[in-house]
């Protein structure tokens, strides 16, 4: 990759326009970023809402009525959120990235397609009716429509994963000569939707999905509860967020583990920048990095960092038992990816993971003792971690595609040749500016959504009704009544 092609250019008249590469790349992943968030929202609601759904059918008791209603509801806005957010991406790759359609499109274009027809018009259908049919189909049909809503979900995020995990390693393909172009040539296609990333790529986003709503389930509910601690219906939200949080947030740790000696494997110039290791030779473990000065924010070695750290611990990951395993360090290579981003991102992703982990052994042991509703501490320290979780998720995004960098296809194209040779820096980066714009819009119209959901459920508790309309609650910057 050409290191100007990541240096701002100034042009002529009032815009500081940065290069074609980098705003096409900061429009891509600020697209997807805000995407990520709707489209997991989807995936870890899913099981959620097939529970509720369930048990309000099954029982017919007011509590799971009412949250597979406000459930249900959330759901929908964050589906059509999802589908605004999402459609441009697809356009995206035509204007600019046309070189990498040009190549890869046998690969992804099926499962694109099949990402379109198979997976979002099944979700699509059988969402109107959960929204509109309860009372025009039997409570069988019911409660299938709500599986086949979560099917549609998952098998999305299914065909969006086998094309990026194609790109990660991929697999099932030929180089040929078309028009003057090498492009690859689709050769055995199981291969190619399972390659050696596919699986390990699902179940973690998966996972970690539902952790995410976990915890967005857990803050809502907890804050409710601080208004009323006898709302049933959300003491037993609370219940089922701390339950499956006991059993994800584990389940993530063990599995990001393996996923991260896979990574060894398959992509070791990434696994050098989860932990800036420079040198070839033996690679610690840093448990723990802070800066000693400024420059080690943008570019972290081990001179100007202090580390905590677990000797040969690295070597030991990457070679799945070798303490003294030598490790490729970044040195060896021509170009890498931002160091920095990739360094700092793996840190916080790992570091919220095993936050995750205390506050679920925190909120088992307080329900095992029958105290989860009655601890203030733990429902302010769950209000606070609700949106932690789509930090991690974000944040391991960053580490899986920033750190794949200068490559979008692994060992076969980079992304400084996939950018379109016609796209001007002032066009691209006006673009970014207008997606930063709106999407930014998005996620306030989404927020304000939730955050009116939550006050419409406290009025009809008869909790929150007052004149002055106050956003209540028991953390810094909200106005407690109490």
């Amino acid at each position: 990759m050409n290191p100007t092609a990541l240096v701002p250019a100034v042009n002529a008249g009032w815009i500081t326009a940065l290069s074609p590469e980098l705003a096409s790349r900061a429009q891509f992943g600020w697209t997807i970023s805000v995407h990520i968030i709707f489209a997991s929202l989807s995936i870890g609601l899913a099981p959620f809402i097939v529970y509720f759904t369930y048990k309000s059918v099954r029982t017919d008791e007011e509590r799971f009525e009412r949250l597979r209603s406000f459930w249900l509801r959330v759901f929908a806005a964050g589906f059509v959120m999802g589908t605004v957010t999402g459609i441009p991406m697809s356009f995206q790759f035509g204007t600019n990235f046309p070189q990498f359609s040009e190549v890869a499109g046998e690969l992804i274009g099926g499962p694109l397609a099949f990402e379109a027809k198979m997976a979002f018009f099944l979700e699509a259908v059988f969402l109107g009716v959960l929204l509109y049919g309860r009372e025009r189909v039997s409570d069988r049909s019911y409660v299938l429509s709500s599986v086949l809503v979560g099917v549609g979900a998952w098998l999305s995020g299914f065909w969006i994963l086998v094309v990026n995990a194609w790109m990660q390693t991929p697999r099932g393909y030929e180089m040929i000569t078309r028009n003057g172009m090498e492009v690859a040539k689709l050769t055995d296609p199981v291969a190619a939707f399972f390659t050696p990333r596919m699986t390990w790529m699902y179940v973690h986003m998966i996972n970690a999905s539902v952790i995410s709503v976990a915890l967005l389930v857990a803050g809502v509910s907890a804050y409710i509860i601080w208004k009323k601690r006898t709302a049933t219906a959300w003491n037993t939200a609370l219940k089922l967020a701390v339950v499956v949080l006991l059993v994800s947030a584990p389940l993530q740790a063990v599995h990001g583990d393996a996923y991260g000696r896979h990574v060894a494997d398959t992509q070791p110039q990434k696994f050098a920048a989860m932990e800036a290791h420079y040198e070839t030779g033996t690679a610690d473990l840093h448990l723990l990095a802070f800066p000693k000065s400024v420059d080690a924010f943008t570019d972290p070695k081990a001179e100007n960092l202090f580390t905590v750290s677990l000797p040969g611990i690295g070597s030991f990951l990457a070679s799945g038992g070798d303490f003294d395993a030598e490790v490729l360090g970044l040195n060896e290579y021509e170009s890498n990816p931002p160091v920095a981003i990739v360094f700092w991102s793996f840190r916080m992703m790992v570091g919220l993971g095993f936050l995750f982990i205390g506050l679920a052994l925190w909120g088992g042991g307080l329900m095992f003792r029958g105290r989860l509703s009655d601890s203030d501490r733990y429902l302010k320290a769950m209000i606070l971690a609700s949106p932690l979780g789509y930090a991690a998720l974000l944040t391991g995004w960053y580490v899986t595609e920033v750190g794949r960098q200068p490559w979008v296809i692994q060992g076969e194209l980079k992304t400084s040749e996939a950018v379109s040779s016609t796209l001007t820096g002032t066009e691209a980066t006006l673009t970014l500016v207008g997606f930063v714009v709106v999407y930014v819009g998005l996620v306030a119209t989404a927020l304000y959504v939730l955050k009116w959901l939550i006050r419409e459920e406290l009025r009809t508790l008869g909790r929150e009704g007052s004149s002055n309309d106050h956003w209540h609650g028991p953390l810094p910057g909200m106005i407690d009544d109490d």
